[in-house]
């Protein structure tokens, strides 16, 4: 499979909401291609729009906790219901070297569909609850220096932008990372 480039904080791609997946047939080559990408990056998790595709589809692996004992995979994932509420650290791959703490639920009730399409209704906690609050915030074009209070977000305004800046330049140079008409 092939490692895709990761998008960068000032990308538009990341403030918009993505697309529903209507059509699985390229989901296992995109899925594979995610997951080459998140490990290589050493992340935890990884959306769709985060390598420049505009669909709802985001991947996850805790299983180095005992929350989850495989990697997973969410197709047109949305949250139905949340309660309870934590706060930590959260870095992302899009905002490379910035560590935030962010306030979320502690417990999401969540509606998805696998690659194959077979709908679900689970309901998570834990680090993989808040994996998936990340992700599904990425999918619906929030990232986590939109969960942060002012003040803190002006401490990390020159790194910001900073990222953001080398993010239009690596846009122009781009080149499109395949054909995936979804």
């Amino acid at each position: 499979m092939a490692v895709l480039d990761i998008v960068k904080y000032g990308n538009p791609i990341l403030r918009k909401a993505c697309k529903p997946v209507s059509d699985f047939s390229a989901l296992p080559r995109i899925v594979a291609d995610m997951f080459d990408t998140m490990y290589e990056a050493e992340g935890i998790g990884l959306a769709a729009n985060q390598v420049g595709l505009d669909m709802n589809l985001c991947i996850i692996d805790v299983t180095h906790t005992e929350e989850a004992d495989e990697p997973l995979t969410f197709v047109n994932g949305k949250i139905v219901d949340s309660w309870g509420e934590s706060i930590h650290s959260e870095g992302c791959l899009s905002i490379p070297e910035v560590e935030l703490e962010v306030k979320r639920p502690e417990f999401i009730r969540f509606r998805f569909q696998t690659p194959d399409g077979e709908e679900h209704v689970e309901e998570f906690g834990g680090l993989l609850a808040r994996a998936i609050q990340h992700e599904m915030d990425h999918l619906n074009g929030i990232m986590i220096i939109d969960r942060v209070s002012p003040l803190i977000k002006m401490q990390y305004n020159k790194q910001l932008k900073e990222i953001a800046k080398n993010a239009s330049r690596h846009v122009k140079e781009r080149k499109p990372q395949g054909n995936f008409a979804l």
